[in-house]
């Protein structure tokens, strides 16, 4: 019989972030703050794996208070209509000899759905002192604003845009074994009762 292994994100060890180009020859970076998901997998087989990946909208940063409303107002991402992004994976690649693989899933952003393809690394599995089961992953990937219908934009002086189009993400995830963790801890109780 196949166990389906559940894993939680791991927030204080993970980050969810973009860069987009700005006045054409700089980056502005920013990151979300809150952020979960739901993580199955047949095992230990990650190309299993079924995603179903929230991030808050309100949680997002980039050092500037004044540009982080305007990023979260009707010209960008609509925060007052649409709280949350969301992917759901529908594929997931086999690792190749260099642990790199494809993920390939929904992304919903101010409630327009499309498919994207996110670059995955495999960061390896170890326990943590604490006798947790880890794995991390690397997660890139680009897309283009527009596709989600986020247009506004303003033309320079000298020519050319204020924002680029393309976004650059950049996630660093670690999970925690779910299942696991939970099965440690019946088995505990257990045995406790057993001690009785």
């Amino acid at each position: 019989m196949t166990i389906q292994t559940k894993w939680s994100i791991d927030p204080t060890h993970s980050d969810i972030s973009f860069k987009i180009r700005h006045l054409m020859i700089a980056h502005v970076k920013g990151s979300f703050k809150n952020f979960d998901a739901n993580i199955i997998t047949t095992g230990k087989d990650f190309t299993t794996a079924v995603v179903d990946l929230w991030i808050d909208v309100s949680s997002l940063e980039t050092g500037d208070e004044k540009r982080d409303e305007h990023l979260k107002s009707f010209d960008f991402l609509d925060l007052e209509h649409h709280k949350q992004i969301t992917f759901v994976s529908s594929t997931m690649g086999k690792m190749d000899l260099e642990d790199e693989s494809e993920l390939w899933g929904e992304l919903t952003i101010r409630g327009i759905t499309k498919n994207v393809k996110l670059d995955v690394h495999f960061g390896g599995i170890v326990q943590d002192p604490w006798g947790n089961e880890k794995v991390g992953f690397n997660v890139t990937g680009k897309i283009n604003r527009t596709d989600w219908e986020i247009m506004w934009n303003s033309t320079l002086e000298a020519g050319g845009l204020l924002v680029g189009e393309e976004i650059s993400i950049t996630c660093e995830i670690e999970l925690t074994n779910v299942t696991a963790k939970e099965t440690k801890m019946v088995t505990s109780f257990e045995n406790k009762k057993i001690a009785f």
